[in-house]
């Protein structure tokens, strides 16, 4: 299977299309989003969508966010997503790869990302990607609407 991985920059009705499909695949709570919510993600100058495409067909996503602290410049990954049909075939490892090569090329000083427990699988693959748990806790705050 070959994967070709692209920036996002517009949220043309096949972008709309891809996230609205895939985000359920990662999410049950999470809202489909509409053109508007996409497009505003993808205004933000620190966030990166990453679309994932097969014989023309998206197959997977991952947001990679970037930072300035007073640290240095951060990175971090959310919302990976794989197609359930295209597990296995490498998407994943292709998309983090190219987040990873993009993080670097701007200068971030680390990339961070999370993944529950119960993905084994994703879990395995960020570890031969050379990512290292972290002796941490997260914390979340949930705002009521």
């Amino acid at each position: 299977m070959s994967v070709e991985v692209k920036v996002v920059r517009e949220a043309t009705d096949e972008v709309v299309g891809a996230v609205t499909r895939l985000l359920p695949q990662l999410s049950g709570t999470a809202d489909a989003p509409d053109r508007e919510s996409v497009d505003r993600m993808l205004r933000s100058d620190a966030n990166t969508l990453l679309l994932a495409q097969t014989e023309g067909r998206a197959v997977g996503m991952l947001t990679l966010i970037m930072y300035p602290l007073p640290s240095g410049l951060r990175g971090r990954i959310e919302d990976v997503v794989v197609d359930d049909a295209a597990r296995g075939h490498g998407v994943g490892a292709t998309l983090t790869k190219e987040a990873l090569r993009l993080a670097e090329e701007a200068g971030a000083r680390t990339v961070d990302l999370t993944s529950r427990p119960s993905r084994q699988a994703a879990s395995r693959l960020y570890e031969r990607l050379g990512f290292q748990g972290r002796d941490s806790q997260v914390y979340r705050f949930v705002v009521q609407p």
